[in-house]
């Protein structure tokens, strides 16, 4: 059966991978000689390079005292965790294209470099010819801040051969293969050193020399293994295409070469690693849900905190300004070695206004007076009250502002309210307890251990009707009164008429402990 459409693939290439891994959030770095170091001290050599290192003489495999004798050259150390986060955003980017994509990095590289290739087989319609594609394909991943080559192939190897050997965006015709890979070094296929040893005594240096050696006159002098390189060089050696699926994490990583002790310098390269989370979770049609913020400090300690917006945003300003208000409210303890940024994406909410409705708030102005609220005041102190389960008087915990999403069950809700209709049809009237703030200090009179009038501050009490007492007591196991853990009291419901001639249904409460009445609600 003939295929509906010719096999394509689309490889990327980036090269000096540690460099860049590094330089992609540290991008006051990315126009300064800059290596890396790579092995246990004092023998570490240069693995990776930037162009600026390479203009002042540095070049893979110095030793360090060797790299440190040029002048103006940085010298970072290697991070296997940055590495792997912008190894994750590079199989991230490349996704958006084509969701059918196998590394192609090969192991002898050590990680130098990063590779992948995608099956980009029918995606005409979508982005356009190849050329398109390459080019929308790299300008995504310079937006990632990494600088990669492309090539587009009918076959597999050849897209990986020609990526990994030019520079730019290389399209490869099909029935072209081997004119395209004709004037590669042998060494681009990466051959044991037995047999390059002998092409080289054979006089062969490039593929279409290769490709031109009788099959079976290299077969009987090398092995069977040969028909391969032969069909590699002259780009027709098939490939059973091994997809993998690149998993969606929202975390950026950045080890710093010195302590940090600067909050400034901390969040500029925050803003940065910011400004790519956004960028990853809109590409995904997704906004930032919360934020985990980790340090790992100097002496081996860590801290940890998280923010979490009243509703999923991608402002980056917004969500600076909350990164800087929390390391501010909680500064390390110690100089900073390592920041990490994790996100949980989520569904940005839209709402609709009405035509003649007020303008609501910004959510992010909340979120900030917020973070600035709890900064001056504590964490404890700011947030919604949430009543306890419990049968203590006056017990609640103070939780984090959130959104509640509008659904039709609660539109619903909202609609009777508004117009004052109960939900389930019930007509009785309802009541409220509305309660004092701190609690009002009265003086009662009683008649039969029955209150019959009291009076506050500034006016009396006769009282009508008294309902009571209701006893409650609770921790009878301990004797201290501290942190009001002792609790012993009654209350009474009461209908009283003031001096002036109000009435008022009134809620008094008598601390059998120390014999003190206080008015603590009014029934409404």
């Amino acid at each position: 059966m003939t295929p509906l459409h010719t096999p394509l693939y689309a490889c990327i290439h980036a090269e000096e991978f540690p460099a860049q891994a590094l330089l992609r959030l540290r991008t006051d770095l990315a126009v300064q000689p800059l290596a890396v170091l790579d092995g246990k001290p004092p023998l570490e050599t240069v693995c990776s390079l930037n162009r600026p290192a390479r203009l002042k003489g540095a070049e893979v495999g110095l030793t360090r005292l060797e790299a440190e004798a040029l002048p103006g050259l940085q010298l970072l150390p290697r991070s296997l965790e940055t590495e792997a986060a912008a190894r994750a955003v590079l199989l991230e980017s490349a996704a958006q294209f084509s969701p059918r994509l196998e590394p192609a990095s090969r192991m002898e590289d050590q990680g130098l470099t990063c590779a992948c290739v995608l099956d980009i087989t029918g995606t005409e319609r979508l982005f356009g010819p190849p050329n398109d594609l390459a080019a929308r394909l790299r300008d995504a991943l310079t937006e990632a801040g990494l600088r990669a080559s492309v090539a587009v192939s009918a076959n597999f190897h050849t897209a990986r051969l020609k990526a990994a050997t030019s520079r730019g965006i290389t399209v490869v015709a099909p029935g072209q293969e081997a004119a395209a890979l004709g004037k590669l070094p042998l060494s681009a296929l990466g051959l044991p050193p037995d047999p390059a040893e002998i092409f080289s005594i054979w006089g062969i240096r490039t593929l279409d020399e290769l490709a031109a050696l009788p099959e079976s006159d290299l077969v009987a002098r090398l092995g069977p293994q040969t028909v391969d390189w032969r069909r590699l060089a002259q780009g027709t050696l098939p490939h059973a295409f091994q997809p993998m699926e690149a998993a969606f994490t929202l975390e950026e990583f950045c080890a710093f070469e010195t302590p940090v002790e600067q909050i400034d310098s901390l969040l500029f390269v925050g803003a940065r690693m910011i400004d790519c989370l956004a960028t990853r979770a809109g590409a995904r049609a997704l906004s930032l849900a919360s934020m985990e913020i980790e340090m790992k400090l100097d002496g081996g300690a860590a801290t940890k905190r998280t923010i979490r917006p009243a509703l999923a945003t991608t402002d980056r300003k917004f969500l600076l300004k909350l990164l800087q208000l929390e390391v501010a409210a909680h500064p390390p303890q110690a100089a900073v070695l390592a920041l990490t940024l994790r996100a949980q994406a989520g569904q940005s909410s839209k709402v609709q206004l009405g035509l003649f409705a007020p303008q609501t708030p910004e959510p992010s102005r909340l979120d900030v007076t917020i973070a600035r609220l709890k900064a001056i005041a504590g964490e404890d102190r700011v947030g919604s009250p949430v009543l306890l389960d419990t049968h203590r008087p006056g017990s609640f915990r103070m939780v984090g502002f959130s959104v509640v999403e509008t659904g039709t069950g609660v539109a619903r809700a909202r609609r009777m309210v508004e117009r004052a209709e109960p939900d389930s049809g019930d007509t009785r009237p309802c009541m409220a307890l509305r309660r004092v703030r701190p609690p009002t200090q009265v003086r009662v009179q009683l008649d039969a251990l029955k209150p019959i009038a009291f009076r506050d501050r500034e006016q009396s009490y006769q009282v009508a009707a008294a309902y009571g007492p209701w006893r409650s007591s609770g921790c009878w196991w301990s004797t201290e009164a501290c942190n009001n853990e002792y609790w012993n009291s009654e209350e009474w419901d009461v209908l009283a008429e003031s001096s002036s001639g109000a009435a008022a249904s009134c809620l008094l409460v008598r601390n059998c402990t120390n014999n003190h009445w206080q008015l603590e609600a009014f029934y409404d």
